[in-house]
């Protein structure tokens, strides 16, 4: 029998392609309506939700493959660890030593009276497809359940303002044209004000866009790194424009 029969072939271990889940059309309209009645209430969290069913159609589908791409990737991919859950273990989070990521997450959901369960909540109204068991319906979940941790890490608020410079740098890291509506809103609806909020927005996106792809972190040890040494390593700049501007007057451009 010949070695070189295919029995004998090396052979290459692949990634497998998830089957392509149907793209969603752009649905402005929908967007436009939803973003005219979160800037009438800023707390309104389920029309953010709505904007990106409207917008973010393909932005899973391509940090998921580009997930793959790096490094740890696969893994992280293979595991498919629900963040949702793993954010909700309160043993968890107070076991993550002072000054970490973790702990300065911990710190911010309590006294905000935030959860990822809640966030989660909002998200599932009206949108099944976030529940699919298919890699780039995790991917989605995986991307809102970090959402907080993103403010942690920016140094952004949820005043008004932080939210509308972390959607900007949402919009960098992720692709997803929801995120990048909700910013071109709130810079329009503080571009008459005192100050610079349109600035401070853009320099969100700015800082996005140079940070390293929060995406392809593995969440569970970046919680336990210090947080300043973690801003660092991500490249993570701080938010100058946002620091020079008083907290109480913070609050021109929508809350998500």
């Amino acid at each position: 029998m010949s070695l070189a029969n295919d029995s004998f072939a090396p052979r290459t271990a692949r990634a497998p392609t998830p089957q392509r889940l149907p793209r969603p059309r752009l649905q402005w309209g929908a967007a436009f309506k939803a973003l005219r009645k979160l800037l009438a209430d800023k707390e309104d969290t389920v029309q953010v939700f709505e904007i990106m069913r409207a917008l973010n159609g393909g932005a899973s589908a391509w940090g998921y493959q580009r997930l793959l791409e790096t490094p740890q990737g696969g893994r992280i991919a293979y595991e498919r660890v629900e963040l949702e859950s793993r954010l909700m273990d309160d043993a968890w989070l107070d076991s993550l030593p002072e000054g970490s990521v973790g702990h300065a997450y911990r710190d911010f959901i309590r006294s905000e009276q935030l959860s990822a369960e809640g966030l989660a909540q909002i998200s599932r109204q009206g949108a099944k497809p976030i529940e699919v068991m298919h890699p780039y319906a995790w991917f989605g979940r995986r991307t809102r359940d970090v959402h907080d941790i993103w403010h942690v890490l920016s140094g952004y608020h949820r005043d008004g303002l932080g939210e509308g410079c972390l959607v900007a740098f949402s919009y960098a890291q992720t692709r997803g044209l929801g995120w990048a509506l909700i910013a071109v809103g709130g810079a329009l609806r503080g571009r008459k004000a005192k100050y610079p909020y349109a600035r401070a927005i853009w320099q969100g996106y700015q800082r996005g866009k140079a940070a390293a792809w929060l995406l392809g972190e593995d969440y569970e040890a970046l919680m336990a790194e210090p947080l300043d040494a973690a801003r660092r390593r991500l490249n993570i700049t701080p938010p100058t424009i946002y620091d020079a501007i008083p907290p109480e007057a913070r609050d021109e451009a929508p809350k998500t």
